[in-house]
């Protein structure tokens, strides 16, 4: 526990490197001086990512499985409580060296081989853009029917407020992270202030919470509500198994450990809950109010006579969705695809990538219903990030004990060369995580791997990669770095 509560700051100079350095100014080390985060800035990162639609309607799809809304709402705060874990484990060495996570995979898989679990990462956050992007460009469409009726006559109007809102992404992408760094602190009390408000005309309009609150679960057995409960509660994990990867990303600009921990604990869990029971006593309030459940907040705002009251919840929606898929969907396939060429790709080039694999994944697919929203997306995708996440805290804490030689992290030849850049060792752990996962889906009395999938994975791999690592000798702190207080 000492090495995570650990205050010291390593910086290191890699000016020296000569042109064979696989790294560009967006994937060095942070300079010590330029980790300005506190903690406000890191949960009011959490905070702008977790409010959003997809968090709001998240506890609708465990409803209408069969929860009541109370399970629904313990569902989601226990799966961002366990997530929360890996999630402030990998953030530390971001924090430590200043290093984001496509250059963190490259000590437990090798200078080329982090390009694998980089991918990997990246092509989920390519799939989540689309789905932000979507999202909110309907909230812009909506925005300017509004403001012009004649709109709605246009069939094209849905696909205009896509592409503005995809506009509104590349702006943040050209202007780089110290653009979302404000976007994100100065949204986060705007978000909230707006969640609580529509809380507030919840209860006032409809009498109390109704109808949803007082609906019993539809499970008749425990066994029932455990084979639906397993595979939900995987699903919330996946919610944010992409960040507890990339979460370097971000804790790389933190100013110490205790920043980075505390931020994401008082960003996280608390956030995503309100913002899901938000959802919940809303829609439930609507039941009374407009007779029927609406958990799209879009839909629900067309119920809406006054104008004013109409574009300023569209345009907190737009927010919201903007502040999430900036931070979730851009920063870290940016840094992964720079990681793949580092000498022709940067921070931008990496985001008008995702942007535009971001729209060929066509994501409406995804949002079709439910089942194929948590047990299909969610849950599919966390058979890969959870074995990711086993070897990285394995590698990071167990086998190296939180000791990297920065400077070799960033050339050929160095102490994570392996065998010629990949560590065969990682990959056959990773495919070994991957594969118990998976199989639950061909093997039916096998189905439980899968249900627990991001656990199976990394449980898996965490085990076989630290039987299978060598231990490096005793790591000493090298020469070229020096420690900051």
């Amino acid at each position: 526990m000492s090495l995570i509560f650990s205050s010291k700051l390593i910086e290191t100079n890699l000016d020296e490197l000569d042109e064979n350095i696989l790294g560009n100014k967006d994937l060095a080390p942070t300079k010590v001086t330029d980790r300005t985060w506190d903690t406000y800035h890191i949960a009011a990162l959490w905070i702008g990512m977790s409010v959003c639609i997809p968090t709001y309607m998240l506890a609708s799809g465990l409803i209408a499985g069969g929860m009541n809304w109370w399970q629904a709402i313990f569902t989601i705060a226990l799966g961002n409580i366990i997530v929360l874990i890996p999630m402030i484990l990998n953030a530390h060495a971001g924090t430590k060296y200043g290093i984001p996570f496509p250059i963190l995979a490259r000590a437990p898989f090798g200078i080329l081989g982090s390009n694998v679990p980089a991918l990997l990462r990246a092509i989920v956050a390519c799939g989540w853009f689309g789905i932000q992007t979507w999202i909110g460009g309907q909230a812009i469409n909506s925005l300017i029917s509004i403001l012009l009726p004649s709109w709605q006559a246009y069939s094209w109007g849905p696909a205009v407020g896509f592409l503005l809102f995809w506009g509104m992404n590349i702006y943040f992408i050209i202007n780089g992270v110290e653009s979302i760094k404000w976007l994100e602190s100065y949204s986060a009390p705007f978000l909230i202030v707006m969640g609580l408000v529509l809380l507030w005309w919840a209860y006032e309009r409809g009498g109390g919470f109704g109808p949803i609150l007082s609906q019993p679960s539809k499970f008749q057995t425990t066994g029932e509500f455990w084979k639906f409960f397993i595979p939900s509660l995987t699903g919330m994990i996946g919610y944010w198994a992409t960040l507890s990867l990339n979460i370097p990303d971000f804790s790389r600009y933190s100013k110490s450990q205790k920043t980075q921990m505390l931020g994401q604990a008082f960003g996280l869990p608390p956030t995503m809950t309100l913002f899901s029971f938000i959802g919940v006593a809303v829609t439930s309030a609507t039941i009374i109010i407009f007779g029927k459940a609406i958990w799209n907040p879009v839909e629900l705002l067309s119920k809406f006579h006054s104008p004013i009251i109409i574009m300023l919840s569209l345009i907190a929606l737009i927010v919201a969705t903007l502040t999430t898929n900036i931070a979730a969907n851009i920063v870290s396939p940016a840094n992964d695809f720079s990681n793949l060429f580092p000498k022709k790709i940067n921070f931008v080039r990496g985001g008008l990538i995702t942007a535009v694999i971001g729209i060929i994944i066509q994501p409406w697919k995804l949002l079709s219903d439910y089942s194929a929203y948590i047990f299909g997306w969610l849950v599919g995708y966390s058979s890969f990030l959870g074995p990711i996440a086993g070897i990285l805290i394995c590698d990071y804490y167990l086998v190296r004990r939180a000791n990297l030689i920065t400077k070799d992290l960033y050339c050929r030849g160095g102490s994570y060369e392996y065998k010629n850049g990949f560590n065969l060792k990682a990959i056959a752990a990773l495919a070994g995580g991957i594969f118990l996962a998976l199989i639950g889906l061909v093997v039916p009395s096998l189905s439980f791997l899968y249900d627990y999938a991001w656990f199976v994975g990394f449980f898996i791999s965490f085990t076989i990669y630290y039987f299978i690592m060598e231990k490096p000798e005793a790591a000493v702190t090298p020469s070229f770095e020096t420690e900051e207080a």
